[in-house]
């Protein structure tokens, strides 16, 4: 029987001696587990840097940050105009230094009737026969069948007369040498009640006509000693806008309509002188009332000679 005890006793001593080492190895883990877990959450909640710690943030500098450049916003300026000037009188449209201007009124100015001369011209204007339209982009020249009248004429006229010498002197020419050109942008606006008739635009010589430009109801024609002598418009409507060109050269005289050649007629003489704006071809004993006029607006006028 005592021989049987003994492995029993061995066995059972070593399932006792395996428990305790089990036991003390689970004991120092969980010791190590909590004493780290115990030294994080304190340094986590208490720890003070001591004077020779570096501090994981610099405290002393603001962290920078990133930002994109200020982009430079122009600031905004008004464009640049030009203001044009106020047109107030004829001479600001119309270059008039070498014309005269004759009127059908008869007052105590020099002339009869009146003539506006250089350098009063530059800076006239005549609010019945003489003035800017409403639009400021042209000259309107108007004369009544009841006005007055220059010595060898029985009609009215509101009309510029070509001079020299910035406009002391009467233009004087002759076509037998040189080119003389008048160009005139015009349009025939208003014709008297009875006779409706007008010229507007001459060549004229030391005693009468030679050449102008004449209306007669609808019929536009070039005429010269009385006659028709060239068509420009056999239907022309008022207010419509044309331009005429007179070139006298050579012993001839050429008339342009619209830039198209319309009339040349072989012409010479001496004592030559343009004339530009409205010569009414009525007066009180045709039947027209003295308030009837004839009407013309220039839009751009100009004279050479070479």
């Amino acid at each position: 029987m005592a021989i049987k005890r003994k492995p029993m006793l061995f066995i059972a001593g070593a399932l006792i001696l395996t428990s305790f080492i089990g036991i003390a190895i689970y004991a120092k883990t969980k010791s190590d587990s909590d004493k780290k877990s115990r030294s994080s959450s304190s340094y986590d909640k208490s720890h003070k840097l001591q004077p020779n710690d570096k501090p994981l943030v610099d405290t002393k500098q603001p962290a920078k940050v990133s930002t994109p450049p200020l982009q430079t916003i122009p600031t905004p300026t008004a464009p640049i105009t030009t203001v044009p000037a106020l047109i107030t009188h004829p001479g600001q449209l119309l270059r008039l230094t070498n014309w005269k201007l004759q009127l059908p009124i008869d007052t105590e100015r020099t002339g009869s009737p009146d003539e506006i001369k250089q350098p009063e011209l530059n800076s006239y204007t005549d609010a019945n026969n003489f003035f800017l339209n409403s639009q400021l982009n042209g000259v309107v020249f108007r004369a009544n069948a009841g006005g007055a009248t220059t010595k060898n004429s029985s009609y009215p006229r509101s009309e510029l007369r070509e001079m020299t010498s910035d406009g002391r002197s009467n233009a004087s020419w002759t076509n037998n040498s040189g080119t003389h050109t008048m160009t005139v942008r015009q349009a025939i606006t208003h014709l008297p009640d009875v006779k409706d008739e007008l010229v507007a635009g001459q060549i004229h010589d030391d005693s009468d006509d030679v050449i102008m430009i004449r209306l007669e109801g609808a019929h536009l024609f070039v005429e010269s000693g009385g006659k028709n002598i060239g068509d420009l418009a056999t239907n022309y409507n008022l207010g419509t806008m044309f331009t005429i060109k007179m070139v006298a050269e050579q012993s001839s005289i050429k008339v342009y309509y619209n830039d198209s050649l319309k009339v040349t007629t072989d012409k010479n003489g001496s004592g030559y002188y343009f004339k530009a704006g409205c010569y009414t071809q009525t007066n009180t004993t045709k039947g027209d009332s003295p308030a009837s006029y004839g009407e013309v607006t220039i839009y751009d006028l100009s004279v050479s000679h070479t």
